[in-house]
């Protein structure tokens, strides 16, 4: 089994920053996909940004790049997320996701708030 502990949500001014973190622990398959999903109130959740287990590939939602980042450290078993320029439209509650060919698992979500 795996556990997604995730940390470091708030409450953040607009053009402010913030930084997510997600420790996983328990059996991880060594290649495997880490990323952020976001869920706002009346809305699907979407996906937000991924690595892959090597850190070499990303992917992230248009309505973020440039602005988050994301990484990994596998020492830790840690994925971040870095949110800098927050807007209003990024307050949703954000999920840590890991993914291999033996199945995903689900943080259970801190919440982001950014206010104008």
């Amino acid at each position: 089994q795996v556990q997604l502990v995730e940390s470091g949500g708030g409450l953040v001014q607009v053009g402010g920053s913030l930084k997510l973190s997600c420790a996983a622990s328990g059996s991880i398959f060594s290649i495997n996909t880490m990323g952020w999903y976001r869920q706002a109130p009346g809305k699907q959740r979407e996906l937000v940004a991924t690595i892959t287990s090597s850190g070499g590939s990303t992917n992230y939602a248009d309505s973020v790049k440039g602005r988050f980042t994301i990484s990994r450290d596998n020492a830790n078993n840690t994925v971040y997320l870095q949110m800098n320029s927050l807007k209003p439209d990024d307050t949703a509650v954000y999920y840590c996701r890991l993914t291999t060919v033996l199945g995903g698992y689900w943080g259970q979500g801190t919440q982001v708030t950014v206010s104008s």
